[in-house]
């Protein structure tokens, strides 16, 4: 999952096994509406705005996807901010190897190890209560197999505490999510523009443009499915594609730079709250300007400490 502090290539736009019939407890389809205790009970279930206290887990996921419930996704990096998302009703955050872009200064994805997503990951779950956190498998942790992407998955699992864990690919880690499944831990897929291969694209493309392209798409979310991963994560995708997509699976799609009609929609918090600088991608909406917030306040602050206003007495200790 790219952040806009990548740099995209001129052809991108100027922007940048969990079933759902496993997932018992949904209210049918067809089940009468009439009480206003089962009104409640329906919100409580609400995977964002929902009052349960305890952790969302991947079967939440699967009987939102049957009830048509769409739900948001932020990344999260560090303890503080994840309980301000927590707070906030946000069920499932991504721990991504955005960080690379956005927190530890890289120009990419690729350089993210496994130190540094296993010690954020573990921040993101100390500052959390009922979020689902998603910990991604930085690149080289997980390409040469199945067995060490198993290794890697445990690692996060155990280390950091995530409910599960993203990988990028669908025909080509099919093997290694059915093994990471098949054991026990459950995984979100990620196809469409995969930032882990941006020195093999030369850039930040959208994928899935033409016919063929959208066909192995849509192989690759199916072979995703097929595998066991819980959800898929559509990024830079063309809407109308993501859209097929979305209706073609029984797990829910994860909409980055993929149109409305995905089950979900992600974005890197950073480029969300505007705290990154620079070009801002096409698909990204700004919901607050962070960075000239946190620049303003840090200037109140030196022209107080630099003019003598602080600390007034009412800070200072006697």
């Amino acid at each position: 999952m790219t952040t806009h502090a990548s740099n995209q290539a001129a052809s991108t736009p100027p922007a940048t096994h969990a079933s759902a019939s496993g997932a018992t407890g949904a209210s049918a389809p067809d089940a009468p509406a009439a009480s206003g205790a089962g009104a409640g009970a329906a919100r409580d279930k609400a995977l964002y705005g929902g009052k349960g206290s305890r952790r969302i887990t991947v079967r939440d996921i699967a009987a939102a996807k049957e009830r048509g419930e769409k739900w948001p996704m932020l990344t999260a990096y560090d303890a503080m901010t994840a309980s301000v998302f927590d707070e906030a009703g946000i069920p499932v955050m991504l721990v991504g190897d955005s960080m690379g872009n956005c927190h530890l200064g890289y120009e990419s994805t690729v350089p993210v190890t496994m130190d540094e997503i296993t010690i954020l990951s573990a921040a993101v779950v100390r500052g959390t209560r009922r979020a689902l956190i998603v910990g991604d498998l930085p690149f080289g942790t997980y390409q040469e197999g199945p067995v060490q992407a198993l290794r890697s998955a445990t690692r996060l699992v155990k280390e950091a505490g995530v409910g599960a864990v993203k990988l990028e690919g669908g025909e080509r880690s099919a093997d290694q999510i059915e093994l990471v499944v098949r054991s026990g831990i459950p995984v979100m897929a990620h196809i469409g523009l995969t930032p882990q291969s941006v020195n093999a694209y030369g850039g930040y493309p959208v994928q899935g443009r033409g016919e063929e392209a959208a066909q192995q798409l849509l192989r690759d979310a199916k072979a995703a499915q097929d595998a066991g991963a819980f959800a898929v994560v559509l990024e830079l995708v063309p809407a109308e594609l993501a859209a097929e997509v979305t209706r073609s699976l029984h797990i829910p799609t994860v909409g980055i730079g993929a149109g409305a009609e995905c089950d979900a929609q992600v974005l890197v918090w950073t480029d969300m709250a505007g705290l990154n600088g620079g070009r801002v991608p096409r698909f990204v909406k700004q919901y607050a300007q962070l960075r000239q917030t946190l620049g303003a306040a840090a200037r109140a602050f030196a022209d107080d400490g630099g003019g003598g206003t602080y600390p007034a007495p009412e800070h200072a200790f006697h």
